[in-house]
């Protein structure tokens, strides 16, 4: 079962109704003892032009936006494949868009 790395975007199976899509990894890597769970931040090529949006262009995805009102917290299992890693500059303004919707 893979175990998902912070910054590193996976093509998730979300269920029937949110589709395969993909994901960017925002929880740090589960230990043994852990459970093989992974919080993500949903990648969509709908923007809504919400405030809540990060558009991050990378080659490895089409044209879209990190929806920051959008994570869930999945279990390894839902994991398709790796697609690729966002720089460290790429995963601050994610994670600084979560953290202003979360109001943390």
């Amino acid at each position: 079962m893979p175990n998902p790395n912070r910054g590193e975007v996976w093509l998730v199976d979300l269920g029937y109704a949110a589709k395969v899509r993909p994901c960017l990894v925002l929880s740090i890597p589960a230990l043994d003892e852990d459970r093989a769970l992974a919080t993500l931040v949903a990648h969509t090529t709908s923007p809504r032009s919400s405030r809540f949006e990060v558009d991050i262009k990378v080659k490895f995805l089409r044209a879209g936006v990190f929806d920051a009102q959008n994570l869930v917290t999945i279990p390894h299992a839902k994991l398709i494949r790796k697609l690729g890693t966002l720089s460290p500059t790429q995963l601050s303004e994610v994670e600084n868009m979560v953290r202003f919707w979360l109001g943390l």
